[in-house]
C-alpha cells in the first residue's frame, strides 16, 4: 500500500471522527449498558453490538457494559455506582420488570436518562424503549410447534426467570396459541431461567415422568429449547418426533434449525436492539443528532423520528430451514471481528 493511500486512510479516518465529534461539540460521553446477565450468547451479542456502534468506533461515546448476574439487586447497585459517576445516560436490559423500577427512579433522580432495550421495566421513568413484541414471539413459537403437531397432543413449557417481562409476554402468547387449539394439553411448565443446562435438566425429569408422552416443546428462549434437544438426544428418543421451538436466534440454535432438530427459532436482533438504544440515548442528550446505526435503515418500518417517540419495535424474524445459511452468515459477521 503506498503512502499516499495510507495518508488518505488516515485522513478520511480523522475526518469521520472529527464530523462525529462535532455533533457534540468534542465532547465524550459515557454511556452505561446495564445487562441483566452476560453468560448467555444473546446478551454476549447485545454487547458487542453496543461496543461496536459507530459512535463507539469513532470516539464519540465511551460505553461501559455491566453484568447484572442475573439479580436485580445487582443491577440496582449498578445504577447507584453510574448515577454517581454522573453518567450521561444508562441503556438498561433489566432481569425483574418490577424490581427494576428503583434502578430507574436512581438515574432520573441523578438526571441521567435511561433507555428501555430488549426487556421491560414498569417505569413512568423510563425516557424510552426499543425491543420486540414478546407477545407476538411467544405466540409464533407455539403456533409452530402446534402445527408440526397437527393440532393435538401433550406439550411442556419452558419458562424464563419468572418475573421478567420477557417470560410474562411470551407465556402471555404461549398461551393464545394454546387456546386455539383445544386438542393441545400442557403437561408441565416450569422455569429454566434461559439457562441451557437448567432445561436439560428439567427435560430429563420430564421425559421421565411422561415416558412416551410428550410430543412437544416450547422453550421460551433458545438456550433452553436446546438444552430440550440435548436432554431428548441423551435418552436414545428420535428427535423427528417431537416438536421443538425457541426464541432469539442464537448461533447453536441456528444449526439446530438447519439440521432440523428445532422447527423453528425467532430471532431477536439484538444488534438493532443494543445500537437502536444508544442512538436514542444520543438523540436525548445531543442536539439535532442523526443515529449512526443502519438499524433504521434495516428495518422500514421503525422510524427515527428525532429519537423522540416512548416505544420503538424491532421486527422479528422467524429462523427456518429456508434462510438458516443466510442468518448463518450474518452471525458469523457479528462474531468473527
Amino acid at each position: 500500500m503506498s503512502k499516499l493511500i495510507r495518508s488518505l486512510m488516515v485522513m478520511a479516518a480523522c475526518l469521520a471522527v472529527m464530523g462525529c465529534l462535532s455533533q457534540a461539540g468534542e465532547k465524550v460521553y459515557r454511556i452505561g449498558g446495564a445487562a441483566y446477565g452476560l453468560s448467555g450468547e444473546y446478551m454476549k451479542l447485545w454487547a458487542t453490538a453496543l461496543e461496536r456502534h459507530p459512535a463507539v468506533t469513532q470516539g464519540l461515546v465511551q460505553v461501559t457494559v455491566f453484568d447484572g448476574r442475573y439479580d436485580a439487586s445487582v443491577q440496582q447497585s449498578q445504577f447507584e455506582t453510574m448515577s454517581a459517576q454522573k453518567y450521561d445516560a444508562i441503556l438498561f436490559v433489566p432481569i425483574d420488570i418490577e424490581a427494576g423500577a428503583a434502578a430507574v427512579a436512581t438515574a432520573s433522580a441523578a438526571g441521567i436518562p435511561v433507555i428501555g432495550s430488549n426487556t421491560r421495566v414498569n417505569s413512568d421513568l423510563l425516557t424510552a424503549y426499543i425491543g420486540s413484541n414478546d407477545v407476538v414471539s411467544g405466540y409464533l413459537e407455539a403456533k409452530a410447534v402446534i402445527d408440526k403437531m397437527g393440532g393435538k397432543g401433550n406439550v411442556v413449557i419452558i419458562e424464563g426467570p419468572i418475573g421478567q417481562s420477557a417470560q410474562i409476554e411470551r407465556l402471555e402468547g404461549n398461551k393464545k396459541a394454546l387456546a386455539e387449539y383445544p386438542n393441545i394439553k400442557v403437561l408441565e411448565q416450569k422455569t429454566a431461567n434461559w439457562s441451557r443446562a437448567e432445561a436439560l435438566a428439567l427435560m430429563e425429569n420430564w421425559l421421565t415422568a411422561h415416558p412416551g408422552q410428550i410430543q412437544g416443546v416450547i422453550g421460551q428462549n433458545d438456550e433452553m429449547a436446546l438444552g430440550a434437544v440435548q436432554a431428548i438426544k441423551a435418552a436414545g428418543l428420535d428427535l423427528s418426533k417431537f416438536a421443538i421451538a425457541g426464541i432469539d436466534g442464537v448461533s447453536d440454535a441456528i444449526t439446530a434449525v438447519k439440521n432440523g432438530e428445532m422447527d423453528l427459532s425467532i430471532l431477536q436482533d439484538a444488534v438493532s436492539q443494543a445500537q437502536g438504544a444508544l442512538d436514542i440515548a444520543l438523540g436525548q442528550i445531543i442536539p439535532n443528532y442523526q443515529p449512526l446505526s443502519a438499524c433504521w435503515k434495516d428495518y422500514a418500518d421503525m422510524k427515527w423520528e428525532g429519537g423522540k417517540l416512548k416505544v420503538y419495535d424491532v421486527p422479528w424474524t422467524p429462523i427456518t430451514k429456508a434462510n438458516a445459511d443466510e442468518q448463518w452468515a450474518k452471525r458469523q459477521d457479528l462474531t468473527s471481528r
